[in-house]
């Protein structure tokens, strides 16, 4: 079974660039849980599967702590959700910068991390 949180928007200050710090950018996180409790399906019971407000709250937590890169970003939330989510077994992720600041007419960039990658 797999829990999805598709396009969790958030305003947030991550780049090499010093006015990315300043500035900011829009980005846009999805987040995909493989969840390894099948209980929750014939339980009806919450804390039998991974709970989707817990990974979009982990997920905005994250994105508000400034990196460089975000690939450290999607690190960490893998990292929180295998911490914080019993029934996660696996985690990718894939975090989008919207319009970033490079030469050229780029909508966006994104970086997809799979917890077997970190």
């Amino acid at each position: 079974m797999k829990v999805r949180v598709n396009n969790i928007k958030t305003y947030s200050y991550h780049g090499c660039l010093d006015e990315e710090g300043v500035i900011g950018s829009d980005y846009r996180v999805d987040v995909e849980v493989d969840v390894k409790n099948k209980l929750a399906q014939q339980t009806d019971n919450l804390s039998q599967t991974v709970d989707y407000s817990d990974v979009t709250k982990i997920v905005v937590e994250e994105m508000g702590i400034r990196s460089k890169l975000i690939e450290t970003v999607s690190a960490r939330i893998i990292k929180r959700i295998h911490n914080e989510c019993e029934y996660a077994s696996s985690v990718i992720v894939s975090v989008t910068k919207i319009n970033p600041p490079i030469d050229g007419d780029v909508e966006t960039v994104c970086v997809v991390l799979n917890s077997s990658d970190i």
